[in-house]
């Protein structure tokens, strides 16, 4: 249902660098790429995530309530991700873990715009 998600930079480089080396880590490269956009993903036929300097020429600011979750296999590729993630730069916003008791597994951090992102797995409940 979702084709791409978008988040908003100031400094579409520094974005770039994080996003690489963040995506890297779960075999993730650029697919496509311009002065202005940057996208993400596994393939072109799959949800893609970009980042962007919006169209506006405006600066770059987080939508409150905003998130955008990350597809993990399992609650490791969630260590992997949050801990690559904070290695970067980012600011932890909840470290990776367990969430309730349905076997929601999760870590959330902020990017260096400040824009909310978790990487997210369904496991089974911890007993």
């Amino acid at each position: 249902m979702i084709t791409y998600t978008t988040v908003g930079t100031n400094d579409l480089k520094k974005a770039t660098d994080f996003y690489d080396a963040l995506f890297g880590e779960i075999g993730v490269s650029q697919l496509w790429a311009d002065d202005n956009f940057v996208g993400y993903g596994p393939g072109m036929d799959k949800p893609m995530f970009a980042v962007c300097n919006p169209h506006n020429g405006e600066a770059a600011t987080v939508g409150n309530g905003t998130m955008i979750a990350l597809a993990c296999p399992d609650k490791e590729t969630v260590h992997k991700i949050y801990d690559k993630a904070i290695a970067l730069g980012a600011q932890c916003e909840g470290p990776a873990g367990p969430r309730g008791d349905q076997g929601f597994y999760c870590g959330y951090f902020r990017d260096m715009d400040g824009n909310k992102i978790n990487a997210f797995a369904m496991v089974a409940p911890e007993a």
